[in-house]
């Protein structure tokens, strides 16, 4: 009953409100302290190189820990899982803000990361069960326009906190942000249902083949792309090797997942076409929108010649679209199909990066803002629907699986354009303006092939379960 017809509205706003903070933590923390890597450096006295594994840390903790603590939502309660990894998050913040070195830093990062694993594998689970059948659209949308603010509002948010105090700032300011968003959520978000009787306990060796895949393969495919990048350059064979390593466990860990009744790696949710290719158009929207926001500052900094400043509002033209656009999406939900949503968002975004990819070489202000609107407002249009079809086109019971495999498809689309980005910059300078426009093109490229993935959905087949 709580799925069909969610909590009631005084009790569904403050749950709602919880899965805002909590998102908002949890995803800035992503790219907030990007800004900072210099100082962190210098007052840690660690070399460039070593200072990335403070963002490192972060993303392949989250990455590798999304799909084991979304099954165990399923298996113990998404409500359980969400304040657990809320609360770990917040005590490990208090170790980033007090690390004395880099391998400290790094350690409580990981820590962190292992935290807000716990609360975005979990979080549209909840959507689902806070909200009524009939809004949940909205819901979906209200989520989607969090995760997308956020995840371009860090470079912001650190200048914000930068320009006032140093970097401990940056992890300290959780502390209390997150005690608030754990009271809260100890009395709004929805009782646990028990657990069900049968249910397979979650195996130890699956977790540590998915941890140990997520990570080398993450790992392997970053050394491949910014082997140019860094002076002396990780070797080819490292980098291959550890991408080997990840392939090879893998391949294990796969074949062991199609014997599972209920697969930590939800092969049986990929079987859902509808599902595999929102999946599919995840990926690529995420990895256009990292392409594109690492090659913004260069454009428009050390090309176009604008200040810091002038460069973080023009920015701030693609999030603003977003947050317009997200709950108009919300609303045409269940109105129009959500692969023609989707497709049309993403080719107005592919339009818009193309349009970005070919300025004149002394653009006004207007013709990059007009070029940004489109690309927020076409994922705006896209995400809320996509995230939406993802959610329900699971069943009610793999709910958690659904809600990982959500943040796997953006943490994965990130990872992909980072690395992609990585390897134009180390084939063409980022400061000539050269290396930025072909990432544009590239960003382009990749939201025109979502978009196809996005359409394809139309397909009456596409939208039935086997």
């Amino acid at each position: 009953m709580l799925a069909h017809n969610g909590l009631p509205p005084p009790q569904r706003r403050r749950a709602l409100l919880v899965i805002i903070l909590g998102l908002l933590l949890s995803v800035l923390d992503g790219t907030v302290v990007n800004l900072a890597l210099p100082s962190i450096a210098r007052d840690l006295h660690a070399s460039a190189s070593q200072s990335i594994w403070v963002v490192n840390a972060y993303q392949v903790a989250t990455l590798a820990l999304l799909l084991p603590l979304a099954t165990l939502g399923d298996l113990v309660g998404y409500r359980r899982v969400y304040l657990t990894g809320l609360a770990v998050f917040t005590v490990a913040s208090l170790g980033c803000a007090v690390a004395t070195s880099v391998p400290a830093l790094a350690a409580a990062r990981a820590v962190q990361g292992l935290g807000a694993a716990g609360v975005m594998s979990v979080n549209a689970a909840l959507v689902r069960q806070i909200f009524p059948q009939s809004l949940l659209g909205r819901g979906m949308a209200i989520n989607s326009m969090v995760v997308a603010t956020a995840t371009v509002a860090g470079p912001t948010v650190a200048a914000l906190i930068l320009s006032v105090a140093p970097w401990p700032w940056l992890f300290a300011l959780n502390l209390p942000l997150g005690a608030l968003t754990l009271a809260l959520g100890v009395r709004a978000l929805p009782q646990d249902r028990p657990r069900r009787p049968g249910s397979a306990p979650l195996s130890v060796i699956d977790v540590v083949l998915n941890i140990l895949m997520f990570s080398l393969v993450f790992l392997g495919v970053d050394t491949l792309g910014t082997r140019h990048a860094t002076p002396g350059g990780t070797p080819l064979a490292s980098g291959l090797a550890i991408l080997a390593a990840g392939l090879a466990i893998g391949a294990v860990y796969v074949r062991r997942q199609l014997h599972r009744p209920l697969p930590l790696f939800p092969l049986d949710l990929l079987r859902i076409p509808v599902f595999a290719l929102s999946m599919c158009t995840s990926v690529a929207a995420f990895g256009a929108q990292m392409l594109a926001f690492v090659a913004l500052p260069f454009l428009m900094l050390e090309h176009f010649g604008r200040s810091p400043f002038q460069a973080g509002m023009l920015i701030t033209a693609w999030p603003l679209a977003i947050v317009v656009v997200a709950p108009i999406a919300g609303r045409l939900i269940g109105r129009y199909p959500g692969g023609l949503l989707g497709g049309i968002g993403l080719g107005v975004m592919a339009f818009g990066l193309a349009a970005m990819a070919l300025l004149p070489a002394q653009p006004g202000d207007a013709d990059i803002v007009w070029r940004l609107l489109l690309c927020g407002a076409g994922f705006g249009l896209f995400q809320s629907p996509n995230n939406h079809t993802i959610v329900t086109s699971a069943p009610v019971e793999r709910s958690g699986g659904a809600s990982g495999m959500l943040g796997t498809a953006r943490l994965t689309g990130q990872t992909l354009g980072a690395v992609i980005l990585a390897v134009i910059f180390s084939l063409s300078s980022p400061h000539d303006g050269h290396g930025p426009f072909v990432a544009l093109g590239l960003a382009a490229v990749l939201a025109a092939v979502a978009g196809l993935f996005s359409a394809l959905r139309l397909h009456g087949g596409a939208a039935k379960r086997p």
